[in-house]
């Protein structure tokens, strides 16, 4: 049953998304390529290395034993950290908006012979998952594709355990103050205030290129509501670092990314 709190809007971001991101697959996005069979091979024996934000690997402290134990790979498709984690010892669930990355997860799993569980779905509306189920999600930097990231952190806060982990990546409000089209040409030209939204920020002719080019539409959230929002949801963050966008001529000055770790009280 859909979230009755799923507005109009909601829902058009979460159908454009979804075969924007089907779209990914086809090109090739670098996040939309599965891992190797050595890299299955190293995780069967404990060695693995996934990422939140887009260098820095996850630190290993942040897990817990994962062998038994349940994980929700969330907005997580692509044949990546799900494969990676559930060779590791992991049950897990992957939970995706994109037939065609869920597919790439299928795929690594079928080829390693790895039990896995793809379903598609809102972030934002977990009600096919029940509450107290999974002892650890894994959410890589996705919450810039879902425009109301509280309603992530109350539903992630209600399907974790108590005691359950929450990782999470997420854009550092700084990138989205800056015209993103100058950026990619290397000017930093402060441009927009926060929170970021494609649909009401930009100008009506970088949105119909943007559009046009099937790219997703990308949301940019304040700190409160990314930190203040898992703190209202419940969660005690625990640990946090930051990351750059070495393509992004920002990465001079200022991270991109913030990765955090937080535990359901």
């Amino acid at each position: 049953m859909a979230n009755p709190r799923t507005t109009e809007l909601d829902m058009k971001v979460h159908s454009y998304n979804k075969e924007a991101w089907n779209k990914q697959v086809e090109t090739g996005n670098r996040w939309t390529q599965p891992v190797s069979p050595e890299t299955i091979a190293k995780a069967r024996q404990g060695e693995f290395s996934i990422v939140l934000t887009e260098n820095i690997p996850v630190p290993k402290h942040w897990f817990p034993t994962l062998a038994g134990a349940d994980v929700l790979c969330l907005a997580s498709g692509g044949g990546q950290q799900g494969p990676i984690l559930a060779a590791a010892g992991a049950r897990v669930t992957v939970f995706d908006n994109s037939p065609s990355q869920l597919k790439q997860d299928r795929f690594v799993a079928e080829r390693e012979g790895l039990t896995l569980k793809t379903i598609e779905g809102d972030a934002a509306d977990l009600s096919p998952l029940e509450a107290e189920s999974f002892d650890m999600i894994f959410n890589p930097c996705s919450t810039v594709f879902m425009e109301d990231v509280r309603a992530v952190w109350r539903e992630c806060h209600r399907v974790l355990r108590p005691g359950g982990i929450l990782m999470t990546g997420s854009m550092n409000p700084v990138h989205y103050i800056f015209d993103l089209f100058k950026m990619d040409e290397g000017i930093l030209e402060v441009a927009h205030a926060i929170p970021y939204s494609d649909l009401t920020s930009l100008p009506k002719e970088d949105l119909d290129e943007q559009l046009e080019k099937g790219l997703p539409i990308e949301f940019g959230h304040s700190l409160t509501d990314l930190l203040g929002g898992q703190l209202d949801a419940g969660f005690v963050i625990t640990d946090l670092y930051e990351d750059y966008m070495l393509e992004s001529p920002l990465h001079n000055y200022h991270p991109s990314f913030i990765a955090t770790r937080a535990i359901k009280r």
